[in-house]
């Protein structure tokens, strides 16, 4: 993922519903959840919830899937794990080179 893409999907994840709707998806694992389960589960009405996993497909953090006539929603684990990976990537470089240049003192 881009720079501009991480920044997206990080937006995306500020709002309270999105971040529901992806923590849910965590716990449905890689088969997903229909639509229907997902909105009785946040008990929101059906055109808010189009809007907002529309926002998250767009930001690349999900997808969708049908079967017959049931659409599931599905977290898309590798792009999440990329959000992870980037927040992690730097994680205490700073005190490591402080540690580093006493060292070699």
């Amino acid at each position: 993922m881009k720079f501009e893409e991480i920044s997206r999907a990080f937006k995306e994840l500020g709002h309270p519903i999105r971040l529901s709707i992806v923590k849910r998806l965590i716990r449905a694992g890689f088969q997903g959840i229909p639509v229907g389960t997902l909105q009785e589960e946040l008990n929101i009405p059906n055109s808010t919830l189009s809007h907002h996993i529309s926002s998250l497909v767009h930001a690349g953090l999900m997808m969708q899937r049908k079967e017959g006539r049931t659409l599931f929603c599905v977290l898309k684990y590798e792009n999440v794990k990329l959000l992870q990976l980037f927040l992690e990537k730097d994680c205490c470089v700073d005190e490591y080179l402080e540690v580093k240049e006493n060292l070699l003192e």
